[in-house]
């Protein structure tokens, strides 16, 4: 069966290259742990509206849902141990996405970066710049290997590699705000920010490995709500509210 092509009718993008970053907990949906399948389909749903505008889409989902090494590490156990458990559970999520987007008929390779070969590819960057060029979405679990780096490092670093125009972070607000807008009725939205205004004000993007490696990189990051329906290929499409990082 051959790879999907593209709608042939879809309209002009900005970026033809993106990664998308979610955290695990996008994934629970109002349950407070684990995966909650619908709000995985509501997602792959998503994925696929922008993957029908023809653009080439790589994810890197967290494990937090399921396990988080930090917090591990906080109650005692030795801190390596605790991030090799959530880079697994990471994987967890990714074939639970691969499987959703799979029965909406989008083609999905994992790739992780602990070797696993029974569930899914090893990272090989050259392989997984082909799958995109095939217009596979590209799911990279595990997140770079390593204890001590976070997924959003994991995101800056896969984004760089396959050479993508753009990282889109889905969370639960449309942007960027001053202060949480959950909290302060008052809290201001930013339209543009600045890496460095960013690390210096701990605006909690990224953390601060990820916002340098982008600033490095000149590596835009769009913060938008992955609750708003439509809302990711709405910005693909020059529509819709986020705050743009750097770039």
């Amino acid at each position: 069966m051959p790879d999907a092509a593209p709608t042939k009718d879809a309209p002009q993008t900005k970026y033809k290259r993106v990664l998308l970053k979610i955290s695990g907990e996008a994934l629970m949906g109002d349950q407070g742990y684990g995966l909650h399948p619908p709000t995985v389909q509501r997602i792959a749903e998503e994925v696929k509206s922008v993957h029908d505008l023809g653009v080439e889409i790589c994810m890197v989902i967290g494990g937090g849902n399921i396990f988080r090494g930090l917090q591990g590490s906080a109650q005692g156990m030795e801190r390596t141990t605790a991030d090799y458990m959530g880079m697994l559970a990471t994987v967890m999520n990714a074939l639970a996405m691969q499987s959703a987007l799979e029965g909406l008929g989008v083609f999905t390779r994992v790739i992780s970066a602990i070797p696993m070969d029974q569930v899914c590819e090893p990272y090989i960057r050259r392989r997984a710049v082909r799958h995109l060029e095939k217009k596979r979405v590209v799911i990279f679990a595990a997140g770079t290997g390593n204890p001590y780096f976070t997924t959003d490092t994991a995101a800056t670093l896969r984004a760089n590699e396959m050479s993508c125009e753009a990282i889109f972070k889905g969370t639960k607000v449309d942007g960027v705000y001053d202060k949480d807008p959950v909290k302060h009725a008052d809290a201001k939205r930013y339209e543009t920010v600045s890496y460095d205004e960013v690390l210096q004000k701990y605006l909690g993007v990224m953390d601060a490995s990820a916002i340098a490696l982008a600033r490095d990189n000149n590596l835009p990051i769009i913060v938008f709500s992955l609750d708003e329906p439509g809302g990711f290929r709405g910005i693909l499409a020059g529509q819709g509210t986020y705050t743009k990082v750097g770039g």
